[in-house]
């Protein structure tokens, strides 16, 4: 690539570097503020075509080329947040957001993993907290996400949301609070990994006590097909009822095999038909049952996920 500075002197220009290096740290605030990869690469994308599309005398003025990248993919978020309250409530079936793989299965083949497009996979973006984000004003997720999870102050806040740093604060203590009320701690990831193992034990044997056994009776299902395959249009409630589900699945789909994958950062499921991955599922496991199971069985949010 030939940048305004090496077309005469055949040096790269630092300042370039810089600007290329923020993309995997606007890719990890999109994706937390969005829930969709997909539409965090659109958000990174038309952030730097904002960029590139200034003079270089006016990009030359601006002090932090990281600010302001920042605030305007900040902005941008905030707008298709607006947007996709929208989208969703037409949305067939409920919504969950796009599960991730592991860093070892990203993309596809290793060798063709971009670094910059990796998420890093913490409790930010474990699904449970998630869809806790889900459940906010775009406003009150926007303040959480920029200053709780990537430590921004509140003046740079205010600059992106548009409102004063007082209101912000007030959005992000509000965006806590329902953090806290909403979002129990996880048990240790070795348990939940014991949990979620005997889980896909218990599914492959289809025993229905044993599943029953595995989950806290007031235990939710949910399922994300789209309206592209078939996937339960509401939330499946209580212990008996999901077991029974599953074990119905069990026995109209032959042929698939359920494997133990990490999912956003924790342990989880995914299962496996005819070479393709035709479910990821995603579990809240606070202490010794599971009590929230996501299932994604939409294609389109399955993409970067590969069967071995």
């Amino acid at each position: 690539m030939t940048t305004r500075s090496d077309r005469g002197a055949g040096r790269p220009d630092p300042d370039l570097s810089a600007i290329v290096g923020e993309r995997r740290r606007l890719i990890n605030l999109a994706y937390r503020m969005l829930g969709s990869l997909a539409e965090a690469e659109d958000v990174v994308q038309e952030t730097y075509a904002r960029w590139y599309a200034m003079s270089e005398r006016r990009q030359a003025e601006i002090e932090s080329p990281g600010a302001w990248l920042t605030k305007v993919a900040g902005r941008i978020c905030l707008d298709l947040l607006g947007s996709a309250r929208v989208r969703r409530e037409n949305y067939v079936g409920e919504w969950i957001p796009e599960p991730l793989p592991d860093h070892a299965e990203w993309g596809g083949t290793p060798s063709g993993i971009d670094p910059a497009d990796r998420v890093t996979l913490d409790e930010s973006v474990s699904m449970a907290f998630l869809v806790v984000l889900e459940a906010m004003t775009p406003a009150e997720r926007v303040a959480f996400v920029l200053h709780d999870v990537f430590r921004y102050p509140f003046a740079e806040v205010a600059e992106i949301v548009g409102r004063t740093p007082a209101a912000c604060r007030k959005l992000a203590s509000s965006a806590r609070q329902r953090i806290r009320a909403s979002h129990p701690a996880p048990a240790p990831t070795a348990r939940q990994a014991a949990i979620v193992r005997d889980f896909r034990r218990a599914w492959e044997a289809k025993d229905i006590g044993a599943l029953v056994g595995l989950l806290d009776p007031a235990a939710t299902g949910v399922a994300d097909g789209g309206g592209l395959v078939d996937a339960a249009f509401r939330p499946v409630e209580g212990a008996d009822r999901i077991a029974h589900t599953l074990v119905d699945i069990a026995g109209r789909v032959p042929g698939m095999t359920i494997l133990e994958r990490t999912v956003n950062g924790r342990p989880g499921l995914v299962a496996r038909q005819d070479g393709a991955i035709v479910v990821v599922m995603a579990f809240e496991v606070p202490a010794d049952r599971i009590t929230r199971i996501w299932a994604v069985r939409n294609p389109e949010k399955l993409r970067r996920w590969t069967p071995d």
